[in-house]
């Protein structure tokens, strides 16, 4: 790989990183505005409301940026790009056709991008601890366990696959996939998506930014450009989530193109993806804390040990 050739990789994960969340945050927009019956979102523009997103981002620079008196300055500045960064170096990690179609192919793929996406929700706790608000620091303090909860059945889930596949190697377990993996894997699938879900503090797992309990969390203080950087974060995670579900559960590439428009059939699969996650938020209330807490513990986990356990028995059986 030479120079050029790695340049052109880092730029174009760089332009997908910027384009690929802003695409997901105007499709809510239009999603909800359509299922919910909304005037505004449709408004802005003229046709279809086409330039609500571009009114969006004037809001937010027309805003002032605030630092609470409180607060602890540099680490409150810096939990915006903690929360978003490590979004794009696992976008680094994921496939999106084959011939090597992806920014940097990692051998231990799956344990890379699982632990950077663990630093992400860094960029809330600091958030929260910083901001000197008693309802910051509580929507930190339910990140850090809403994390804690649910990242084991995440990680359960996506040993399953790269057990079946044999490699944890993303490139590799996309190269392993056979059709008849999909019911075989439905129940990995499920948890680490819901997981995936929960970790995002998506609908309806988002009691750290709870608003009728706790304001906004750990996001409260937060004004103009800063604030957007959180909800950027938020898209390009779900972008995230969706791409690795893709690549693990759901074939990545593989479908009925040819391979040389692989990459098409990744990004359908993605999109469709993240049309649940916004479907989701419309369609089901907000959990209570006990019961977030109870349907990882309950739930989520012992569904990844039934799916860890019959991908162990299925893979002794084929061999």
């Amino acid at each position: 790989m030479n120079l050029l050739d790695t340049l052109l990789r880092c730029v174009a994960t760089l332009v997908a990183f910027l384009v690929l969340p802003l695409v997901v945050g105007q499709t809510e927009h239009k999603v909800m505005a359509h299922m919910q019956g909304r005037l505004g979102p449709m408004y802005a523009g003229g046709f279809h409301g086409w330039a609500q997103l571009v009114a969006d981002g004037v809001k937010f620079a027309q805003k002032e940026d605030i630092v609470p008196s409180g607060a602890d300055r540099r680490i409150f500045r810096y939990a915006p790009a903690v929360a978003l960064l490590p979004y794009l170096l696992v976008l680094l990690a994921i496939p999106v056709g084959p011939g090597g179609f992806v920014g940097q192919a990692i051998d231990a793929g799956i344990f890379f991008v699982l632990a950077v996406m663990g630093i992400g929700v860094l960029g809330s706790l600091m958030a929260g601890w910083a901001s000197a608000n008693k309802f910051s620091l509580l929507g930190g303090l339910r990140t850090a366990a809403q994390l804690m909860s649910y990242e084991l059945p995440m990680l359960l889930a996506a040993a399953s696959v790269a057990m079946a596949a044999g490699t944890v190697s993303l490139p590799g377990i996309v190269d392993a996939f056979h059709w008849w993996w999909l019911p075989w894997q439905a129940i990995g699938a499920f948890v680490f998506f819901t997981a995936g879900l929960a970790e995002l503090q998506r609908p309806p797992f988002d009691m750290p930014v709870a608003d009728s309990e706790i304001i906004f969390g750990a996001y409260t203080e937060y004004t103009g450009l800063r604030f957007a950087l959180f909800l950027l974060s938020e898209y390009a995670g779900i972008v995230v989530v969706s791409g690795l579900t893709t690549v693990l559960f759901l074939g990545g590439w593989h479908g009925p193109f040819p391979d040389s428009l692989g990459w098409l059939w990744t990004l359908l699969k993605t999109f469709a993806l993240a049309f649940v996650v916004i479907w989701l938020r419309v369609t089901y209330p907000r959990l209570r804390e006990d019961q977030l807490m109870r349907f990882a513990w309950t739930v989520l986990i012992p569904l990844a040990l039934v799916q860890l356990a019959l991908t162990g028995i299925i893979k002794v059986a084929i061999s």
